[in-house]
Order: C-alpha cells, then structure tokens, then sequence
C-alpha cells in the first residue's frame, strides 16, 4: 500500500474508532458540570434573613431557593439570604446595651451539611416564633456558620431563644469590628461599670475564621485594656483566670467582634418540628406531661389524646389535663395543637362487667392504646407517646406494660421509663405543669382494690374475647371531639 493510502487507512481509524469516545467524553463532563451546577446555583450557606413577625417570613422567599407556601404544623425550609414572657427594656441584666443576641445550638453540628442547614431554617423560624410570642421586638434573624444571630436592642431575645428547642445557650452581645482595638475598647468600656474596687475579672476569648493574632492575644490586649481603664477610676485590679468575682466574654469570628457578660442556658435538643408528630396519651397527672415536653425537647410535635373517664373520673381531671396541654402549647408558638377528647367511661362500663376485676386497668390501657392509634392513622403521626414509668405503680410493673401491647403492633414510646418520681417532678417544675398537675381532681373510680400486678399476656387476650373490641374502638372514635385549646 502506498503512503496515500496508508494516510487515507489512519484517518479513516481514527475516525472509526476515537472519535465517538471522544464525544461521549466531552457529553459526559458536560452533562456533570451542568448537573453539579443545578445542584449548587448559590454559594453555601449565605446569611439568612428575617424581618418582622415570623408570619411575614414565608411570603419573602427567594424564588430558585423555595417558593412553596408551608403550613406551620410541617416546617420545612425558608427564606435563605446572605424563662418568663413579656418584654422588658432594651438592656441586659448588667446595665449593658444589647446589639445582637448570640444563639449556640450542640447536636445540629453533627448533621450532615444538608441535614445540618434544613435544621438550622427550622430552629430560625422557631425562635421567630418564640420572640413574636412573647412581644419581644427584632430586626432580623440570621445565621453563620455554628452561630444563629438576633439582632435586636431587648435582652430579654436571649432569654426568650433560650427557651426554644435545640438551643444550647444564649448571650447578648455588643458587635464590633473585628479587631483588637475595637475588642479591647469595648472590653474596657464595660468593665467601668462592671468590676467593682477589690474585685477580680478575666477575659475569656476565642476566635474563628482566619485572622493575624491568636486567642491569648486577645486575651492579653482586651485585659491589659480592661487594667487601664480600672486603674484610672482609682481601683486596683486583680486579675483571676481560676475563679474570677467578673469575666468578660469576646468572640473574634471573621466578619464580626462579639463581647457579652453572661450566658443563659438553653433547653438544648433538636428543633421542634424535624422529627414529625407523635399521639401522646394526656392525663393531666405528673408523668405524661412531662413525657410530652422531653419528647417535643427530640423535635416530636405532639398530638394530645385525652380519654375521658366519665362517670369514673371528676370534672377537674379533664381540666386539669388540658391546661396542661396549654402550658405545653407555650413551648410551641407557632404549631398549634390538636387536641382529641375521646370518651371512653363507656369502655370502662364493659370491662366492670364482663371481664375480671382485677384486670380492668389492663385493659383501659391496651384499648387507649387502639383508640390513640387510630388517632395517630389519621394524623399521619408516627408514634405513641405515654407517661409510664418503670415500677411506679402497680399497672406499671414489667409484666403488665409486657402485657399491654401483647400483640399490638403498635409503635409506643415511654420517655421516663427509667426516670423516678423525684426526676419527674423537677423536670415537672421546670416546665410550668408542676402546679398545674399536682392541683386536686379526685381518683378515678374504675380502678379495682386490687390491681394486678403480674399479668399473664394471654389471659389479657382471652379476656378481650368477651367483647366486640372493634366496635367498641369505632363507637369511642366516632364520638369523639376534635379542640383547639
């Protein structure tokens, strides 16, 4: 073959051969950085911005981050830009001018990048929530990266967010530019008022981002700072890195200096709202209240179901019970309740008469159980959330709990099932239901002398036999009443 055709061959290989993978090659990254593009249109994790009541925050939604109208009872994301109620004056404890109120969160920051942002909007729009709840003026919400930030001129914000679920701590704080001058001005300034003749302070400092002095150098300016400034009022200073009487606090992060003196501690768990809703069984006692709130302290929006006992029970139990539902509500602005009062004497009636006596606390459990369940069926819910605990009266031993849900495949949740009455009722006060719970409301009367306390499984199913359950869950459902407390 001559050199034409041995030319003509090559190309015609190439051609044949090289080509099509080339383009498949060039397709392939195109195709990539387009879907890596869709994927990515903004830079991670701008500031977020809020203005307003938290009513307001859903209408200003950025159109390529998310447009939907959501409904307060499933947060999902927003907007993503760049202990007591009431309000008070716009200074903190100290005498101290507030500018921002600093918001520290724990377990979010072990979440994935995603996840972790997801949670963040939710916990930002709870704690708008909160601050509209209790008249507490702001100008706006946002965030950085392990810091969500109030700005407003009311100390009580930091009070207010402490109070909100998956809240670690919270600070008001002054905002400076980043600087050690501007640190050490302020540091001193604040200690004028703070630091009186004979006592001792410390600065405790630490810093973020990229910046050209280390955290002991803050330290070292802001003191010697804080040192002059205190010799020229006529006292003498003592510095105390151990047990200090006066510590002053200064974050150097990259965009922004924040000094603040005190820290309120936060309820701390995961954002209300991020682990969907569960039915909780509500009897205005000590115990299923406060299993309620450490279950809304995990994200779980709760579902009260009330079962009415009458003729057995008195009047003020269901009250009882549901000012407990509204002092819960309090934890929650923002997601209202629905309540389900279900009667269920008429169950109790059945079990008197036909079945053992001694049982019949068994099996108002095992049928709040069915009744709670078709509740939670209905709401979409996930679970059952209950009040026992291990041991602390004689329907709770190991047994009969093993016996209640003998063939129920049903999901139930007993959050103080190794809690004992002492832990309860602190966690009781704690939350606002203590008064509320311990209030006089009579015993219920269907209650047998003498309960069992060592339930056989099976004998608690045969007894069941002696009644149409089904029609008997149907008949409570269909009567019962659906409130907005």
């Amino acid at each position: 073959m001559n050199e034409r055709g041995q030319c003509f061959s090559l190309v015609f290989l190439f051609v044949y051969y090289m080509l099509p993978a080339l383009l498949c090659f060039w397709a392939f990254w195109g195709q990539k950085f387009l879907f890596l593009k869709a994927l990515n249109p903004m830079p991670p994790l701008p500031l977020v911005s809020m203005t307003g009541k938290s009513d307001d925050i859903e209408s200003k939604l950025e159109p390529d981050v998310h447009t939907q109208k959501e409904s307060r009872n499933n947060p999902k994301p927003y907007t993503e830009k760049g202990n007591s109620p009431g309000s008070g004056p716009s200074h903190s404890g100290n005498g101290v001018q507030t500018d921002v109120v600093i918001v520290r969160y724990g377990e979010l920051a072990l979440k994935s990048k995603g996840v972790r942002s997801w949670y963040e909007k939710i916990l930002m729009k709870n704690i708008a929530a909160m601050l509209d709840s209790r008249d507490v003026p702001y100008f706006q919400i946002r965030r950085e990266w392990g810091r969500i930030f109030i700005e407003t001129t009311d100390s009580q914000a930091a009070e207010a967010a402490a109070d909100v679920f998956g809240v670690v701590s919270t600070s008001s704080a002054l905002m400076a530019e980043p600087s050690l001058e501007n640190s050490a001005r302020i540091c001193a300034s604040l200690a004028q008022g703070l630091i009186r003749e004979g006592e001792s302070f410390a600065i405790r400092a630490r810093r973020s981002g990229n910046h050209p002095f280390s955290s002991a150098d803050i330290g070292k300016i802001c003191g010697d700072a804080v040192w002059n400034a205190l010799e020229k009022e006529g006292k003498h200073p003592r510095v105390n890195l151990s047990s200090p009487n006066k510590e002053i606090f200064v974050e150097m992060r990259q965009k922004m200096a924040y000094i603040y003196l005190e820290t309120f501690k936060g309820v701390g768990g995961l954002p209300l709202g991020t682990q969907g809703s569960m039915v909780v069984l509500m009897s205005g006692g000590l115990d299923s209240p406060v299993a309620a709130w450490l279950m809304m302290k995990r994200g779980v929006m709760i579902i009260p179901v009330y079962c009415n006992n009458s003729p057995y029970s008195e009047n003020a139990a269901r009250e009882r019970a549901f000012d407990c539902i509204r002092q819960l509500q309090k934890w929650a602005p923002g997601y209202q309740f629905t309540t389900y009062e279900i009667p269920h004497g008429p169950n109790l009636q059945s079990f008197i008469n036909l079945c053992n006596r001694k049982n019949t606390c068994l099996l108002c459990k095992r049928m709040m159980y069915r009744e709670a369940y078709e509740v939670m069926k209905k709401e979409g819910a996930s679970g059952i959330i209950t009040g026992s605990s291990l041991g602390q009266v004689a329907s709770q031993t190991a047994a009969n709990m093993h016996a209640e849900i003998y063939q129920l495949a049903i999901p139930i949740y007993h959050p103080l099932i190794a809690f004992d009455k002492t832990e309860i009722m602190d966690i009781a006060r704690k939350i606002g239901t203590y008064e509320i719970s311990s209030r006089p409301a009579g015993v219920c009367t269907a209650v047998p002398e003498h309960p069992e306390i060592g339930a056989n499984y099976d004998l608690i199913v045969l007894e069941e036999k002696k009644m149409d359950i089904e029609t008997m869950v149907s008949n409570a459902l269909k009567a019962a009443k659906i409130l907005k407390l």
